[in-house]
């Protein structure tokens, strides 16, 4: 099916909705003891809302030392946000920050910005396109290059969310809050790697009935370059 909506792409036919789907990926960094993520949390629940965007919020656990441990928070998130700081030639990591497309970044909750980059990319000529489906909890991933530079490698990641999950917190920076958070990571798999030059599957057993994204990202952190919710 993928082939055949890029080939109906390049003669000018009409392409189903589903393969013109390529959502942009908004991935937060953020923490229950950073008194200045908030903002950004409620910014997270608007992402949520779209359907051209994939929101993702990655609870770290460096700011856990100061009075109160997030619980949603994982090892490999705080992982994750260096490998784009060494990406992006910083040497700190901070929260809130956004990364958009696994390339650009903001701080904090700059919506203006935020939606800047979210543009750019949604008017980009798309690079690959992935399509995913479910069948109880095995996920099937089809993924076909559409514009993409020889010789690079592909992750084909599976990341399932919770849509919304509560925070009382009670020490800390927060403390006395009562928070909800949009779209918490829960868990991360690789399906596999992908030479991004011809149409390949790859399949996935999913850890729970959680709802599930797949990311293509350019192995070792770099640009995600297809992205879609798993149906």
């Amino acid at each position: 099916m993928l082939r055949s909506a890029i080939i109906a792409t390049v003669l000018g036919l009409a392409v189903p909705a589903a393969a013109e789907n390529d959502p942009v990926v908004v991935e937060l960094f953020t923490s229950q003891g950073c008194s200045s993520c908030p903002p950004a949390d409620r910014l997270m629940h608007d992402l949520a809302k779209r359907d051209d965007v994939i929101g993702l919020a990655l609870h770290v656990d460096y700011w856990d030392y100061i009075g109160w441990e997030d619980e949603y928070a994982d090892p490999d998130h705080t992982l994750r946000q260096r490998a784009y700081a060494r990406q992006g030639g910083r040497t700190m990591i901070y929260t809130p920050q956004m990364v958009i497309n696994g390339q650009h970044d903001v701080v904090g909750a700059q919506s203006r910005e935020l939606e800047r980059l979210i543009n750019a990319h949604l008017t980009a000529t798309p690079e690959a396109e992935v399509v995913a489906k479910r069948s109880g909890n095995e996920v099937t991933v089809d993924v076909a290059p559409v514009e993409l530079p020889e010789g690079e490698a592909y992750d084909v990641r599976v990341v399932q969310y919770s849509p919304m999950r509560h925070a009382s917190i009670r020490r800390g920076e927060l403390a006395g809050h009562e928070l909800d958070y949009a779209n918490v990571v829960d868990s991360w798999q690789v399906a596999g790697q992908w030479d991004g030059v011809a149409p390949q599957q790859f399949s996935a057993e999913l850890t729970s009935d959680l709802p599930a994204v797949v990311l293509v990202q350019r192995a070792g952190h770099g640009p995600i370059v297809a992205a879609a919710r798993v149906k």
